[in-house]
């Protein structure tokens, strides 16, 4: 038995991409293995971070405080029976945790929550998720910069080394939900124990808590972006994100098994979305229950991930390979050529385009989700439109035809980025998305369009070296999560009535209706100053070439701003200069008072020709920089 635990074990840290743990920490995982039910020994630790992702400012003495004082609450939820709802149990856990905030003036003043407890309990729990921010300022529990105190701490007592983790992770990302923050509390909890056995302590913590980092920060930014998609739009997107996502991972599966997973699991985001940590933690292990006692069924996959206990369990099984479907049943073509198609959309429209949803989907799981969507979508318009007419079948015959120039479209704009992210070299085409997105969003800051453009080039750093394939649905998977979170910066914020039209018509077409977007021509820039818009200074000189490069992106993009019309060589010709005269003036004896002459010339320039902002001559041109 023991030798089947560690090969689970193996299983479940290659499938979290943990790879770097070394067989010590995974003997120190096994620890877990001998907990009789690990869900009620952590019940404090939940809920410490239902409270701690509410109240991200809080101390993390405080929030044990308020976790004292709701753990009799938390207790009854535990034991829950099967057939009932975690929400349902634990609705007065979240009712009684908002009481105490807005029953603590202290809390409500300082954390300016007095807003929110001045509504109703539906409208109070909105009001306080609407305050949830993710903050990368939060100190990062990764940088252990004395290793030696940490292991001093874990020796005398590892409960506070643990808890003080899932406090901090908890409070840093408030959308992560439960379940995970607690595996990769474990996860932290044997790479420390193993680490303070090590020399090089310093080294060792590096290395083995690398991965458990970036983990939390790519799933936290897809259960934010999953939240995201429940609240923005109506719940069969939702439903069908889900449906499309268990049938990639478990295409043998029928199609009312998988229906019935996809509705549990959208009620289940619903719940961890709401901020109920231990509703969610609950929920999550009665869903992974019922998902191992149907394995057979299901998939081939995960019996490995059954072997374990929770909250491994779940983590393993989510993360786990996607089957090989079995196309042996109805072949796709009886959705475009089944004379009795209007009957069925007629009678039970929902029913026929989840069930297409479900056969397109095993049939192509190469292909992104939002992708299939937009197939999905194409198909329910096709019907829409010819189940009106005298003979439907001759117009939705053509449908097969519809849903491959859908793809083809979609995969070639990804391949022309990637053709031209070849050409150009990652710093160029960096600067290339600089350019467009300052021209469909320049309200953004220069700051926040170099920061949001970085993510998008990264994107394609990443996938485009794959093969064709794979590429395709990296970058549209990663492009989901990149405007995801820029519609969360429109919706907090709103940035212009194009990028808000993107955002909130349709899930499946955001990425084409972005890529569509053209220069916002209601934009009018501001009279900005030359200092305003670039940092000449001496830090200029001290600086990184990271730094420097983001001091230049930030030029360009309000270069943009001023002229969005000009030609892209323009922009390029400022830029090379501006590097040309930082080099000068920073080889200069006196670096400052060379950069502060060149700032006094373009300032003079900007008076001479009375323009509206710093970039336009009398030509109409853009300034050149004084290179000496």
């Amino acid at each position: 038995m023991k030798t089947v635990r560690t090969i689970s074990f193996l299983v479940f840290f290659s499938y979290i991409k943990c790879q770097t743990l070394q067989r010590s920490l995974l003997d120190a995982a096994m620890q877990h293995t001998n907990s009789q039910n690990y869900l009620e020994e952590n019940l404090r630790a939940v809920t410490s971070i239902m409270v701690a992702q509410f109240l991200q400012k809080l101390t993390y003495e405080k929030v044990q405080t308020i976790v004292k004082e709701l753990l009799d609450l938390a207790e009854k939820c535990k034991s829950l029976k099967p057939h009932e709802s975690p929400s349902e149990c634990c609705h007065q856990l979240m009712t009684t945790f908002l009481e105490h905030i807005c029953n603590n003036q202290g809390l409500a003043d300082r954390h300016v929550f007095s807003d929110c407890c001045n509504t109703n309990n539906s409208a109070r729990h909105k009001c306080f998720l609407s305050y949830k921010k993710d903050v990368a300022g939060y100190s990062d529990i990764f940088q252990i910069s004395n290793p030696e105190q940490i292991c001093e701490m874990d020796k005398e007592n590892p409960v506070p080394v643990k808890e003080k983790y899932i406090y901090e992770t908890s409070r840093k990302h408030p959308f992560l939900y439960g379940p995970t923050i607690l595996t990769m509390s474990a996860c932290y909890e044997t790479a420390v124990q193993s680490c303070c056995r090590e020399e090089n302590k310093t080294e060792c913590f590096q290395i083995k808590l690398e991965p458990i980092r970036k983990y939390v920060r790519e799933i936290s930014l897809r259960h934010h972006h999953l939240c995201e998609i429940g609240i923005k739009f109506n719940h069969k997107v939702a439903k069908a994100v889900e449906l499309v996502l268990l049938t990639k991972k478990q295409p043998r599966a029928n199609f009312s098994e998988i229906a019935k997973l996809a509705m549990d699991i959208k009620n289940l985001h619903q719940i961890c979305c709401e901020g109920n940590a231990v509703a969610c933690v609950l929920g999550r292990s009665q869903l992974m229950n019922y998902t191992c006692s149907k394995q057979a069924t299901l998939s081939s996959k995960i019996t490995p991930c059954c072997e374990l206990p929770e909250p491994f369990r779940g983590e393993c099984i989510i993360n786990s390979e996607n089957d090989k479907p079995d196309l042996s049943s109805l072949p796709l073509s009886r959705f475009t050529e089944d004379q009795f198609v209007c009957k069925q959309f007629t009678d039970k429209q929902d029913d026929i385009l989840q069930e297409f949803l479900y056969e397109y989907s095993r049939r192509h799981p190469e292909l992104a989700v939002p992708v299939i969507l937009r197939v999905d979508t194409v198909y329910q318009n096709l019907l829409g439109k010819c189940c009106k007419l005298e003979n439907p079948l001759e117009c939705y015959s053509h449908g097969e035809e519809m849903f491959q120039r859908v793809v083809r479209e979609s995969h070639e704009h990804v391949k022309n980025q990637c053709d031209l992210h070849e050409k150009l070299g990652a710093s160029n085409f960096h600067d290339r998305l600089i350019v467009l997105y300052t021209k469909k969003a320049p309200q953004l800051s220069a700051q926040e369009l170099v920061i949001f453009t970085k993510n998008m080039a990264a994107a394609a750093t990443k996938c485009c070296p794959l093969n064709d394939e794979q590429q395709f649905a990296c970058m549209e998977n990663s492009a989901k999560l990149i405007l995801g979170a820029l519609c969360r910066r429109h919706e907090a914020e709103p940035i212009n009535a194009g990028v808000g039209h993107c955002c909130d018509d349709s899930y499946a077409f955001r990425k084409p209706c972005f890529d569509d977007l053209q220069v916002d021509a209601t934009y009018i820039s501001p009279h900005l100053s030359c200092d305003q818009v670039v940092n000449l200074n001496e830090d200029l000189c001290r600086a990184q070439e990271e730094e420097l490069q983001t001091e230049k992106q930030k030029l360009l993009s309000n270069l943009v701003k001023q002229e969005p019309y000009a030609a892209e060589m323009q922009f390029q010709s400022v830029i090379v200069d501006f590097a040309h005269l930082v080099e000068m003036c920073c080889q200069a004896e006196k670096s400052e008072m060379c950069l502060q002459e060149e700032l006094s010339t373009s300032q003079k320039q900007q008076q001479k020709y009375e323009t509206k902002g710093p970039f336009k001559t009398s030509g109409g041109g853009l300034p050149w920089w004084r290179s000496g």
